[in-house]
């Protein structure tokens, strides 16, 4: 990506990939080095715990677990948060195939992330840059890429990214051969790539980056040619909002709280974002699965530096578009276009506790990878051959020291505990990972630790209703009635659509007698959540206690549509048939 590849002067009608196919050692070679550099980076989490929300797209997912739910992931609005149908479908068949044995969905992960490492070098052997084969390399050991390949919901990044991938490639043939089915090919991989993560959505306009790129001006043809793409990405980007929209409103969900307003904030946070993620993609340390918050509101004038730094290298690329500088628009261009997305242009639900993540590099990165693979091609050339020999040294430890670093990092992935404790120690005042530890040591039967993991969350946090929904489940547990209540109403005043909290609050008041007062709740609760099992059963049982026998079996029948192999249920149920029954005679 940068002007060494020449890209004015295409060489005829060659065929890429024919000539990627020669059957040679060498690259037999250079593709088994880069399969073992990432099998041993990320052995150590093949058997790794679920993690974070996996358990939406997953474990506790009605839809991916039920044997009609391609449908209602293909047709059904409302069922998914985000509507990933692709990634969603492989989730499904990735459930009825191995159920909870996570070994499945991350080898899953890690061969779709070799294969987009061998993509890479091939998008790269097209654009005619010499050392391709390294860019495959870094994109498969990169430790920026950890998250996306170790974190089992991030499929929809190692899935999308294939689609894409061959979606570019059939692109340059297209524009190499002219062939139609090569342009049609590229357009329906891209379809494909939106369906199963919209992270791609900007590439319309980089790839009119990439013709004027090619040849130094964009005609009327190209643009013909990106209109279908500008169409797929406006379609399925309003898509994806309006099916989002759709499922917050099904399920009463109001929208993120984002803790940032105004436009002076919002302009000073994208250029924070777009310097944060290159300063990672350049130098990979200190990486988290959620980093610290900088304050932007109100903005300090420090804050806006990264805008002026950015325009400044941008002319001066400008001013040498006739040389090196086109090459080096077209690949910090297109890591620019394809991060705006998740720059903070708009809000996000990850922005309630961090601004930024690593898995949004996953994509962009590719721009400064072939950036970088060009430059090195420009040093190269003025290199003597005992400079080139030490050359090779240095990047045979940077290489090295990367993988180091990725397989470190890979292993915090291992199990929730290790991530969060790895979390917590370089960034002690995130009050996720504190709610996190508590459930995981409430599961272990750790109370008292479990409870100060909360009641942390909450001294960093006090608007946090999941912390407080939590804690009070587990002063419930230990019969602690009031500050369980307590917990409960705090938790539903900060955030009145959360059904779980209200059918604690209902299930609190029901064990202190106070009946009548536990429907409100509870009802509420199946308000919002109409497929609630634990909202269903709970009012059951309430009925059943205040000798509302038909009321009673209602509920239990509902709570076994959602459930049909609860035996406790099932039980309920046979009970308040018999109240009914006594009730006729």
């Amino acid at each position: 990506m940068a002007e060494a590849i020449q890209p004015g002067s295409i060489r005829g009608k060659k065929d890429y990939f024919s000539d990627f196919g020669k059957a040679t050692w060498t690259p037999a070679l250079q593709a088994l080095v880069i399969i073992v550099a990432t099998v041993a980076i990320f052995w150590p989490v093949l058997h790794g715990d679920w993690l974070w929300d996996d358990d939406t797209d997953i474990t506790k997912n009605s839809v991916t677990q039920s044997a009609g739910g391609l449908w209602s992931i293909w047709f059904s609005p409302g069922t998914q948060l985000d509507y990933y149908p692709v990634k969603a479908s492989v989730q499904w068949a990735q459930w009825h195939l191995w159920g909870n044995d996570t070994f499945g969905y991350h080898v899953t992960n890690l061969i779709l992330h070799i294969v987009s490492a061998l993509l890479v070098w091939r998008l790269f052997h097209g654009l005619e840059l010499k050392f391709a084969w390294l860019g495959g390399l870094i994109f498969a050991i990169h430790p920026a890429l950890v998250e996306s390949v170790a974190w089992i919901a991030e499929l929809k990044n190692t899935l999308s990214m294939p689609f894409f991938l061959f979606s570019m490639i059939f692109y340059l043939q297209y524009e190499q051969s002219g062939r139609r089915t090569h342009y049609f090919f590229s357009l329906g991989l891209f379809l494909l790539a939106m369906l199963t993560k919209p992270s791609m959505v900007m590439w319309p306009a980089a790839l009119l980056l990439y013709v004027w790129w090619k040849r130094r001006r964009v005609g009327w043809d190209d643009v013909r040619a990106s209109a279908p793409f500008f169409a797929v990405s406006l379609l399925l980007g309003v898509v994806t909002l309006s099916m989002t929209s759709w499922y917050k409103y099904l399920h009463h969900q109001g929208p993120d709280p984002i803790p940032l307003d105004g436009i002076f904030s919002r302009i000073a946070l994208m250029g924070l974002t777009l310097a944060f993620y290159f300063g990672k993609a350049i130098w990979p340390v200190g990486l988290l699965p959620i980093y610290p918050q900088w304050p932007v509101y109100p903005p300090a004038l420090m804050e806006f530096i990264p805008w002026p730094v950015m325009g400044g290298s941008l002319f001066w690329f400008w001013t040498a578009r006739q040389s090196w500088g086109r090459g080096a628009l077209f690949g910090f261009g297109f890591f620019l276009l394809m991060l705006v997305p998740f720059s903070g242009v708009a809000p996000a639900s990850f922005m309630t506790f961090t601004w930024v993540m690593d898995h949004f590099l996953y994509i962009p990165i590719l721009g400064l990878i072939g950036l970088a693979l060009a430059g090195l091609e420009q040093v190269e050339r003025h290199l003597s051959p005992p400079v080139r020999y030490g050359g090779i040294g240095a990047l045979v430890v940077i290489f090295g020291a990367m993988i180091m670093e990725s397989r470190n990092y890979a292993e915090k992935f291992v199990s929730q505990e290790a991530l969060w404790s790895y979390t917590l120690g370089h960034y002690p005042d995130a009050w996720l990972p504190y709610n996190n530890l508590g459930l995981i040591l409430s599961r272990k039967g750790q109370v008292d630790a479990a409870i100060f993991d909360y009641q942390k969350a909450l001294e960093i946090n006090p608007n946090y209703a999941e912390a407080r929904n939590n804690l009070g489940s587990v002063l419930l547990q230990r019969g602690q009635m009031n500050g369980a209540l307590l917990q409960f109403q705090k938790a539903v005043e900060i955030n009145p659509s959360y059904a779980e909290a209200y059918n604690n609050l209902g299930v609190t008041f029901a064990r202190q007698g106070r009946l009548d007062e536990a429907m409100g709740p509870l009802q509420k609760a199946l308000e919002l959540n109409p497929d609630y099992f634990e909202a269903h059963y709970n009012l059951g049982a309430i009925f059943l206690q205040k000798k509302k026998a038909d009321e009673a079996v209602a509920q239990f029948q509902d709570a076994l549509q959602l459930d049909p192999n609860n035996g406790q249920a099932q039980k309920s149920l046979a009970e308040a048939r018999k109240m009914k029954s006594r009730n006729e005679r």
